[in-house]
């Protein structure tokens, strides 16, 4: 599939376009050096060389809107997939590092449920590579709230563990209480897009605070996965309401096809 792990759309590329692209990345990893395999198991929660060469990491071209790899080839409508071309979320595009399968869903998680917040600074790394072309033209990250009782319970929140060292890695303004989830939300798990939709609706709210902090300013909303959009959609509205001038999203993974298929 064309984007997945650094394929071609026709195969063939020419030599030159080879050693550009060579060259690219061995400049990525001078700034970002990629962690050493070996070190990466007993640091990080167990993760070794064979998980992580199993993960289908996402790289150019991908859809602009949903960050996914495209299933065919880019069609006139430029670098939109169908469904963001006929669809469009709120926020204006969006990168994730990989694709949520059974290979990246035990360590997205063991960060989320687990309490492995060792993988929280590795999904920083991949999303600063991920989301380089976001990154690069936002003032501002903002992680996806919890709401305060689901805050005591898991002690955490797993999006603001992912961005906080994001934020430091790039050198941005980091904003964990600029937006609040005001009321208790359900799991999103096993939902409807529609029934997504009504759950996360009104749910999130940009402080007195954080209305001065996002006045005209690009923001970078930091989640986890994501699946039909409906949750960075509220947050994005909310903070487009609040004065941002633009809204893009990172996540670790993306969920294929979530909205297409029903749930």
């Amino acid at each position: 599939m064309a984007g997945l792990n650094g394929g071609s759309r026709s195969g063939i590329k020419a030599p030159w376009a080879i050693r550009l692209r060579d060259y690219g990345r061995a400049l990525v990893d001078i700034v970002l050096p990629p962690a050493s395999l070996d070190g990466l198991e007993g640091s990080l929660g167990g993760l070794s060389a064979l998980a992580f060469s199993r993960i289908t990491f996402l790289e150019d071209p991908v859809c602009d809107g949903c960050g996914l790899a495209f299933e065919y080839e880019l069609s006139a409508g430029g670098g939109r997939c169908i469904s963001c071309q006929s669809t469009p979320f709120v926020f204006s595009r969006a990168r994730a590092a990989c694709i949520y399968d059974e290979h990246s869903r035990g360590l997205i998680l063991g960060l989320k449920h687990g309490d492995q917040q060792a993988h929280a600074k590795l999904f920083a790394r991949w999303l600063s590579r991920a989301a380089d072309p976001l990154i690069l033209e936002c003032d501002a990250v903002v992680p996806v709230p919890l709401h305060p009782s689901r805050l005591l319970q898991r002690r955490f929140n797993q999006s603001a563990e992912i961005a906080r060292p994001l934020a430091a890695l790039r050198g941005l303004t980091y904003l964990p209480d600029s937006l609040k989830r005001i009321r208790p939300t359900q799991s999103q798990g096993g939902k409807s897009l529609g029934g997504r939709k009504t759950n996360v609706r009104g749910a999130f709210r940009v402080t007195t605070a954080g209305a001065r902090q996002i006045q005209g300013r690009r923001i970078l909303l930091v989640d986890d996965v994501l699946t039909t959009g409906a949750t960075a959609n509220a947050c994005a509205k909310a903070l487009l309401a609040a004065g941002a001038v633009r809204v893009d999203l990172a996540v670790i993974a993306g969920v294929r096809g979530a909205r297409e298929t029903p749930r």
